[in-house]
């Protein structure tokens, strides 16, 4: 089995689009990109794991292959394009794969997949069609659902995904009324909130909240659903929580 690829293959791949796969049950697991031998070194990566004391599900995977006497199948899926085109396959291969149910170790999704990735046809319209939401008429806490909402399931997962686990303050709790669940820069729902319970959460970090709460009826979701907040300035990107706009 070939561990590297010598100078003519190189050049001639340039940026490429990859899958490894465990032999065992012909699944694909992981999805990449990259040029040279890119490919190959997760291999290398998972030698040096060992005796790592952080467990990643990549590198753990490739081992359960090997100590079954087994070899990782390496397959090119795309070569000779640009590094945008690499990005672009690779994130769709993510995305749909993902979608499908595969049990892929990728650790964050494809580039650019929250705002083009796999959406139902009624998202890609409400998407394209939403009005802005110009302000909150309600107590109200918009919380983005993008990490944890998995699109395809809907319903219950929003829920799921919306009640827990943030860090809001005591005087916050008290006086919010409503969640809006913010997925893709679109409000797709909203939950009336009945009470406030601690999540379970390390010693030396903020205390994290979930609630309990039922859907809004349907005058206060009317306010809400499918409009847009993506012409909103983000103040801190990174959080999912906003309390007004």
């Amino acid at each position: 089995m070939f561990d590297h690829f010598d100078v003519n293959t190189q050049k001639a791949l340039q940026f490429y689009v990859y899958c490894l796969i465990d032999p065992r049950d012909n699944k694909v697991f992981y999805i990449g990109k990259g040029q040279k031998n890119r490919v190959f070194e997760h291999i290398k990566a998972a030698d040096s794991s060992q005796n790592m004391d952080v467990v990643f599900p990549k590198l753990e995977r490739i081992n359960s292959i090997k100590n079954k006497n087994h070899q990782v199948r390496h397959v090119i899926v795309r070569h000779g394009l640009t590094e945008d085109q690499a990005f672009r396959i690779e994130a769709t291969l993510i995305d749909f794969l993902g979608y499908l149910g595969e049990d892929l170790t990728n650790e964050v999704a494809g580039r650019h997949s929250i705002r083009f990735g796999v959406m139902h046809s009624d998202e890609i319209m409400r998407i394209y069609n939403a009005k802005p939401l110009s302000n909150l008429e309600h107590n109200a806490v918009i919380i983005n659902i993008n990490k944890s909402y998995d699109s395809a399931k809907g319903g219950a997962n929003v829920y799921e995904s919306t009640k827990e686990s943030w860090v809001i303050a005591k005087p916050r709790r008290s006086m919010l009324e409503y969640a809006l669940s913010e997925y893709r820069g679109i409000i797709v729902e909203v939950y009336k909130i009945h009470n406030w319970y601690q999540c379970p959460s390390d010693a030396n970090k903020p205390e994290r909240w979930g609630f309990d709460g039922t859907v809004a009826i349907q005058e206060v979701r009317d306010l809400y659903i499918n409009k847009s907040i993506s012409h909103i300035k983000k103040q801190g990107a990174s959080n999912p929580i906003r309390y007004n706009i």
